[in-house]
């Protein structure tokens, strides 16, 4: 039987993918999954709306939440970061992409990456941000791996992460996946961790 896998499709600059980012990684190697990172920008085509463009009555609630659970998971957390929105997220995320099919810890990179822009009033669109956030987690080999434009496969990877996101049905980040079943939101991770536990059950038992 394959190895059980948690996937997380989520945008770089989701503070709510970043909020369940160290947890959903905890969760996956407590079952003997793998985690496989999915980056992604907005999924337009089922829904999803920029931050920027909702009603102020959205906006407004959305900042109330985010204090609420920042409290509540004791992660550090700016309200109104310096740098958000991100002028673009597409280099951060092309890069945890190239890092991760290069066999590099891309879950230590893309943290950093979230902690930089949520906790550290980093600019995530500036290459050599990134190459620094790369260098400190991965090493030399990672800050390498971190360009503009990226190699063509790289980028169809980039864009084959939205497209299976669509075809899934997935309207908003984080969404994690454990086989066909998903999972919106990081308040959703205990459920993740009862089904990856069910998975993990099921391939000890057979």
């Amino acid at each position: 039987m394959s190895e059980p896998a948690l996937q997380i499709f989520y945008g770089i600059s989701s503070p709510w993918a970043y909020f369940g980012a160290q947890r959903a990684k905890n969760i996956a190697e407590a079952a003997g999954a793998k985690l496989v990172l999915r980056p992604i920008r907005i999924i337009e085509a089922n829904g999803g709306i920029p931050l920027r463009t909702r009603p102020d009555s959205r906006q407004n609630y959305h900042a109330v939440e985010l204090d609420r659970w920042r409290k509540f998971l004791d992660i550090p957390l700016n309200l109104t970061p310096r740098f958000y929105p991100c002028r673009t997220v597409e280099p951060a995320a092309q890069a945890v992409i190239s890092a991760q099919q290069a066999g590099l810890d891309a879950f230590a990179f893309s943290f950093a990456i979230q902690r930089g822009l949520w906790a550290e009033d980093r600019d995530i669109a500036d290459l050599d941000t990134l190459r620094e956030l790369a260098r400190a987690t991965i090493g030399a080999e990672g800050a390498a791996l971190v360009r503009d434009p990226q190699p063509e496969a790289i980028i169809a990877q980039w864009h084959g992460n939205l497209a299976e996101a669509e075809r899934r049905g997935i309207f908003g980040t984080p969404t994690y996946m454990v086989g066909d079943e998903l999972f919106w939101g990081q308040d959703r991770l205990d459920f993740v961790a009862r089904a990856l536990g069910a998975t993990q059950h099921s391939k000890e038992t057979v």
